[in-house]
């Protein structure tokens, strides 16, 4: 666990690197569903730490492995759009990242937090066009323990305030609502179970504050385990896509698309290359089917 000094009294701390250890472990061997696509070669042993590529801690009100919801919504229930069933036709076309951060774009956020004891940021995805917001339960942690603020800029550029609609802390998953808006863009979600190893993929999201950032790669496997402990203690235990597009902190919470900008998975993690957190091509995202339908879950537990 990453030690930061303490900040002066009644002041908050700028916190640049506030990781949780992650470890892979080998599919192989642990219980649960077999990989989609296993990959020839494991994650080599001695590799050590990973760690959440994201932002910034910034408050939650997780609890693991269940639905900490944070304040009722209102009547009704919410249906998230279904995944759509990817072809992987664009596998066998040239690659059109392009196109893909385009529509991507359009529905990715920026969230920026702040709270008595840190300040962060990280990224989001638009569920829906009145506001619900996906993220991840480690950007936004200690915001709901300490207090304070969470502010997502929209694609437009417009700033709003965001609350805690409720998390899973256990898959890494929160979900906020921004009020006062109904024209926002829902993100195109793509299905992964579908995601093929060696298929074309981005990342999105605002890595070291560079929000609207874009970078590229593969998914490099499917189905690894990756278990960790966040800086409030919250244990963190999902099997993901592990992707070479370069994930750094910032990217947390943003998604991982296709090459037609539909979601395939929202990016949580990366073994970093030093203790700056930089990107060594070891990036690993929440698969999208297991992250629409905990969202959903949080979003109707709330109202």
């Amino acid at each position: 666990m990453t030690t930061h000094n303490q900040p002066p009294a009644g002041q908050p701390r700028e916190e640049s690197s506030p990781y949780a250890t992650f470890t892979p472990s080998n599919p192989a061997t642990e219980p649960g569903p077999q990989p989609q696509a296993q990959p020839k070669q494991q994650l080599n042993k001695r590799l050590a730490a990973m760690v959440l590529a994201a932002g910034l801690l910034a408050g939650g009100v997780g609890v693991a492995g269940g639905y900490a919801v944070a304040a009722s919504q209102g009547s009704g229930s919410v249906t998230l759009p279904q995944s759509n069933e990817v072809n992987n036709a664009s596998a066998n076309q040239p690659a059109d990242f392009q196109k893909a951060a385009e529509t991507a774009s359009r529905s990715t956020v920026d969230i920026r937090t702040n709270s008595p004891i840190a300040r962060g940021e990280g990224s989001g995805i638009i569920l829906t066009k009145d506001g619900y917001i996906l993220t991840n339960n480690h950007v936004v942690e200690t915001v709901a323990k300490a207090g304070g603020t969470i502010t997502v800029t929209l694609p437009d550029g417009t700033k709003k305030e965001a609350k805690v609609v409720g998390t899973d802390g256990r898959n890494d998953l929160a979900v906020l609502k921004v009020d006062g808006v109904d024209n926002l863009t829902p993100a195109q979600l793509g299905s992964s179970g579908s995601l093929k190893v060696g298929q074309q993929v981005a990342a999105i999201g605002s890595p070291f504050g560079l929000s609207g950032t874009v970078t590229s790669g593969i998914i490099s496997a499917l189905d690894r385990k990756v278990s960790s402990t966040t800086d409030l203690g919250t244990p963190v235990s999902y099997r993901g896509v592990q992707t070479s597009a370069p994930v750094n902190p910032g990217n947390s919470g943003g998604p991982l698309v296709d090459l037609d900008g539909r979601v395939v998975g929202v990016v949580s993690a990366n073994r970093p290359a030093d203790q700056q957190g930089g990107n060594v091509g070891l990036g690993f995202a929440i698969p999208i089917d297991q992250a629409t339908q905990i969202a959903e879950q949080i979003i109707n537990s709330g109202r």
